[in-house]
């Protein structure tokens, strides 16, 4: 995490406390020639444009109070998306006994895909349930497990 991004986060936690948000990432970002500051959000029953807006307008009055950005910069506060990563502890507590995709590094059962009911993530060990099968995956092997999106 980059010098600003902590500078950021610290800002922006009491923020977010104050209207039972997560935070999700904070992103501090060059491309072409702007900077952008990336603040994803979220909360049980998801994020919506008015959470978003409120967060961006506490921010940047914090922002432009304390300038602790030496850049111009366009700051963005959005949802992760429905295609959203499971990374933290509490990504998995949250989402157990959901469905979810499991990228592999190395093939289990002839695949790198598995979809499974998440049971638990227990240390570096990811319980899943597959057809009616509990298989126990080192999070070593894993590249990416998110939310199975079904419609």
């Amino acid at each position: 995490m980059s010098k600003i991004t902590k500078v950021v986060e610290a800002i922006l936690l009491p923020i977010l406390e104050k209207y039972n948000y997560e935070l999700v990432d904070v992103e501090f970002k060059k491309e072409g020639k702007n900077h952008f500051l990336r603040v994803y959000i979220d909360k049980i029953g998801g994020i919506t444009i008015d959470d978003c807006q409120i967060v961006s307008e506490e921010l940047s009055t914090k922002l432009d109070e304390l300038d602790p950005i030496p850049y111009s910069y366009f700051l963005e506060v959005s949802s992760p998306g429905l295609d959203r990563p499971l990374v933290k502890d509490r990504d998995f507590i949250r989402h157990e006994g959901e469905l979810v995709e499991v990228k592999l590094k190395e093939p289990i059962n002839n695949t790198k895909l598995l979809e499974g009911q998440l049971i638990k993530k227990d240390g570096d060990i990811l319980n899943l349930r597959v057809n009616d099968q509990l298989i126990q995956i080192p999070m070593s092997k894993v590249t990416k497990v998110k939310v199975a999106l079904k419609f």
